[in-house]
């Protein structure tokens, strides 16, 4: 269950100068799917990194997405964004297009060396949503950009030349 907005993930945000990021977003939910992508970049472009928006027709898409644009683009990203709404129904579509999209953002982060942040909210009503794009919850597409600055930022430590004594 998600706090009344998460304090700790805004803590030392990491500048972002020349870093590039690619967010991949749903076109199902738009109005929803849209104010996360406006947060996320609002971060993103005040950490000073350049963003780039792959849209693809739902949730379930966005792991091909990423790993294509891996696989055949000529400029990689130091991150991706997945960002998407999933909105609980009647049936159990939900379930089994949830659990898609986490295995597949699952299976990238352990293959792809840069990271992909999982931006997707699972929701069960529209309230919900509501409160997760600006309202109590704060905005869930600003905490996917800071999680992804932070990481862009881990990786680069992680990937500098280590001295073997």
């Amino acid at each position: 269950m998600a706090s009344s907005g998460n304090n700790l993930v805004n803590k030392g945000i990491p500048s972002a100068k020349d870093a590039f990021v690619i967010l991949v977003k749903t076109e199902w939910n738009a109005p929803i799917v849209n104010l996360l992508e406006k947060g996320a970049k609002k971060i993103l472009k005040a950490a000073g990194a350049q963003v780039q928006t792959l849209t693809v027709p739902g949730a379930v898409e966005i792991p091909f997405a990423i790993k294509n644009h891996y696989a055949y683009s000529a400029q990689l990203p130091d991150a991706y964004i997945a960002i998407g709404t999933v909105l609980q129904g009647d049936t159990p579509h939900f379930t089994y297009v949830c659990q898609s999209v986490t295995d597949g953002i699952t299976q990238l982060n352990l293959s792809l060396d840069v990271p992909v942040i999982f931006g997707v909210l699972t929701l069960l009503n529209e309230e919900q949503a509501r409160e997760r794009t600006g309202g109590k919850h704060g905005n869930k597409g600003e905490e996917a950009a800071i999680t992804a600055l932070k990481m862009i930022a881990l990786n680069q430590r992680l990937k500098k030349p280590k001295s073997r004594r």
